[in-house]
């Protein structure tokens, strides 16, 4: 168990409850391929299709030492996938999200991971955040089949813009173990200013070693700060200086 996970399972003796991976959306796949190579200097990894979903993505190590098997998912709707019929997960079919994709890929949700999804499931329902039903998903990979259980609501929707987490609990085999290192780590994660009340400490204790900032009124969406190589990729700074030593990492923001 890491340090994040054995943080939460001491938070008030609620099962296990840690930070999986960043989702990053996209207007096309191809948008958000082009915008991490701009961003962070590297393109990621081949994902899949998720064809009860109809999205494709693209997937990236951003492991650190407090989050050894993060990485950030690049997803967008698969123009050769069927259209579901129900509302795509991360609330991809929202106009108002789709519009806002047009200008370009942002980061708008994350993912926790869990050992029991059910019982933290039925954590976040008895605090008054209702994560949806818990549903078996899969995808094809060079590697494999990768199998998982993950929360899935009828409506689609992100709860509390974003701070609130999908759950998953993976199978056998966790995506990060076949991802080469990017260069790029996971070093600091705000959550939007959202009144989660209840799941605060909990939320907390699942980003422990980053920087969750739950409740911040003036801060709307998630922002991630990612370590990436000196010279590679450009994007907004993010309120820490980058390190001025030749050829130390630089840090980069992503919101």
């Amino acid at each position: 168990m890491s340090e994040t996970e054995t943080a939460s399972a001491a938070a008030g003796a609620r099962p296990a409850l840690t930070l999986d991976h960043l989702v990053v959306a996209a207007a096309t796949l191809d948008d958000g391929i082009a915008w991490c190579e701009r961003t962070l200097g590297h393109v990621p990894q081949a994902g899949g299709r998720h064809a009860f979903m109809g999205t494709h993505n693209r997937i990236l190590s951003i492991a650190s030492a407090r989050f050894p098997r993060a990485y950030l998912e690049v997803i967008a709707i698969d123009p050769d996938g069927v259209v579901p019929a129900h509302p795509r997960w991360f609330g991809l079919d929202e106009p108002a999200l789709r519009s806002a994709l047009e200008a370009g890929p942002r980061l708008i949700h994350w993912v926790a991971r869990c050992d029991d999804v059910r019982a933290v499931a039925a954590g976040f329902r008895a605090a008054g955040f209702d994560p949806g039903d818990i549903v078996n998903a899969e995808r094809a990979t060079p590697q494999g089949v990768l199998r998982w259980q993950i929360s899935v609501r009828p409506d689609g929707r992100r709860l509390a813009h974003g701070a609130v987490p999908t759950l998953i609990e993976w199978g056998d085999v966790h995506p990060s173990s076949s991802l080469p290192a990017s260069g790029c780590a996971l070093v600091a994660f705000e959550l939007p200013g959202a009144p989660v009340g209840p799941l605060n400490v909990w939320l907390g204790a699942a980003a422990a070693g980053a920087r969750p900032f739950l409740g911040r009124a003036d801060a709307r969406r998630l922002r991630a700060g990612l370590q990436v190589p000196r010279g590679r990729g450009r994007a907004r700074r993010s309120r820490r200086r980058a390190d001025p030593g030749h050829g130390r990492p630089a840090k980069r923001a992503v919101a």
